[in-house]
């Protein structure tokens, strides 16, 4: 059964940080696929955050969390991460991570881009 499974959310102060992971099952990181990290807040539409191509030489980061968050991949633990520091309330969001069979070379911050989701897991930003 092909399965995304993300950990790593709560709730965190202003200025803090957190580090997301998203282990995939029944599914394999390669080098064709393209991975992503997208977030959803209350009453917003699903956002692009991060991506990293399938070879994992470029990237691609929102312009509200560059310089903050950071994505990386392992392709050997089938893990995808993203690094968030200097949390905002801002980010307070459900964040999603996502894999699309897209080739080996670039990735787009668009959501019709990828083809499966995790299930999400919330992060708050609070004082």
């Amino acid at each position: 059964q092909l399965q995304f499974v993300e950990s790593g959310g709560g709730l965190v102060q202003p200025g803090g940080s957190l580090r997301l992971s998203c282990t995939a099952s029944g599914f394999t990181l390669k080098n064709s696929v393209v991975v992503g990290w997208f977030r959803q807040a209350p009453g917003k539409v699903r956002e692009g955050v991060f991506c990293i191509s399938g070879d994992g030489r470029s990237d691609a980061a929102a312009n509200s969390v560059k310089g903050r968050f950071t994505g990386s991949r392992d392709n050997a633990k089938n893990t995808m991460y993203l690094q968030m520091n200097n949390l905002q309330p801002e980010d307070t969001a459900v964040y999603y991570c996502t894999a699309g069979i897209r080739g080996p070379h670039g990735c787009v911050l668009k959501a019709d881009y990828y083809d499966y989701w995790g299930q999400g897991i919330q992060v708050s930003v609070s004082s």
